[in-house]
């Protein structure tokens, strides 16, 4: 069932279910209030991730809170989608946008992994799952996606699940066609590796094609910008091997 983008979607961390009535944070009643000018008995649509997405009435205003009642269940809850995104951090603006495509883009885990030409050391995870949050409300989208604290290049390897396969951009690779790296892929538990602007290191990338459960694979002719490589590189799994 597709989402119905006509209403409000908000996220909220209670739990959903028929009957139920709870007070809106302070930032999410003021939207409401303020910037939409919603009145008692508009309805909004919620989700948490869990409990699938549900109809709900404001039944009260006051200064401070806006109080809703939970009307009726919309849609299921899906699963969360299998795949584990791993990503070197960018600058703010850059990575905004990149955790907000990769959440469109049906990533189940965003994972910030720092390589040796890493920009940013030290990513704001919080505001990390703020945008998250805030993808998953303006796309529709039910199953809101993990967001890890950054590990470091070796150690993310040295820990890896054997059993899902690790897909990573090689801007050196022999061939600009990344289609028969991609359907030669058997397993069916996945993962994307996207470097940073630098590109991944000689050293990184030697580790990288000495693992077994690792494939490289190329994006073509041009040369993209990480956040760019990113949405290419996720578009053409998804469409490959993914769930498209």
């Amino acid at each position: 069932m597709r989402a119905n983008y006509k209403m409000q979607r908000l996220f909220v961390p209670d739990d959903l279910g028929s009957d139920l009535e709870f007070e809106l944070g302070q930032q999410q009643s003021h939207y409401l209030m303020h910037v939409l000018r919603l009145g008692e008995g508009a309805e909004v649509l919620l989700f948490n991730g869990r409990d699938g997405e549900w109809s709900a009435a404001i039944t009260a205003k006051s200064k401070k809170a806006v109080k809703l009642g939970v009307l009726a269940r919309q849609r299921p809850q899906p699963p969360l989608p299998d795949l584990v995104y791993c990503f070197a951090p960018l600058k703010q603006g850059r990575l905004d946008y990149l955790m907000q495509k990769a959440v469109e883009m049906g990533a189940g885990v965003l994972q910030p992994v720092i390589t040796q030409h890493t920009q940013v050391a030290k990513p704001p995870i919080d505001r990390l799952r703020a945008n998250v949050v805030e993808a998953a409300e303006q796309c529709g989208i039910l199953t809101v996606p993990e967001v890890r604290e950054a590990e470091k290049f070796d150690r993310l390897l040295a820990g890896w699940d054997k059993d899902r396969r690790l897909i990573f951009c090689d801007e050196d690779a022999s061939t600009n066609n990344p289609l028969p790296a991609l359907q030669a892929v058997q397993e069916k538990k996945l993962a994307l590796l996207v470097g940073p602007e630098g590109g991944f290191s000689d050293e990184e990338r030697k580790m990288l094609r000495a693992l077994p459960f690792v494939t490289a694979i190329p994006l073509g002719q041009r040369i993209l910008r990480a956040d760019t490589a990113a949405v290419a590189a996720l578009a053409v799994i998804q469409a490959t091997i993914g769930d498209w």
